[in-house]
């Protein structure tokens, strides 16, 4: 009996260390930067590790065509954000030692 509650400690241990983990590895990425082009880099769109747009630069030569601005813009936002999440991917991959555990990206705040 006591043999099954120390194997629960050893698990809730292992557990609070992936928690302690997997806090260390959101503030990472959250500090990184990802990039994304569109455009022939008429449109540069960074974002964090947790895919919040934080800056974008557009080439004045874009303006002359809303529409096509509006397009390069969504492209390059696109762009950063899938290497953000592939990062975070990546890394969740790393800790869990592959194993696909659902919603875990989700809840890391991935897609």
């Amino acid at each position: 009996m006591l043999g099954g509650l120390g194997n629960l400690a050893g698990i809730l241990k292992s557990a609070k260390d992936m928690q302690a983990n997997m806090q260390k590895m959101q503030e990472e990425l959250a500090a990184q930067r990802f990039e994304g082009d569109a455009g022939g880099g008429m449109v540069h769109a960074t974002v964090d590790g947790k895919s919040t747009l934080v800056d974008i630069k557009i080439d004045p030569q874009a303006a002359k065509d809303l529409e096509l601005l509006e397009d390069l813009v969504k492209a390059a936002v696109a762009s950063a954000t899938s290497k953000a999440q592939e990062a975070l991917k990546t890394r969740v991959a790393g800790m869990t030692g592959g194993m696909n555990i659902p919603g875990l990206n989700e809840m890391l705040g991935g897609g």
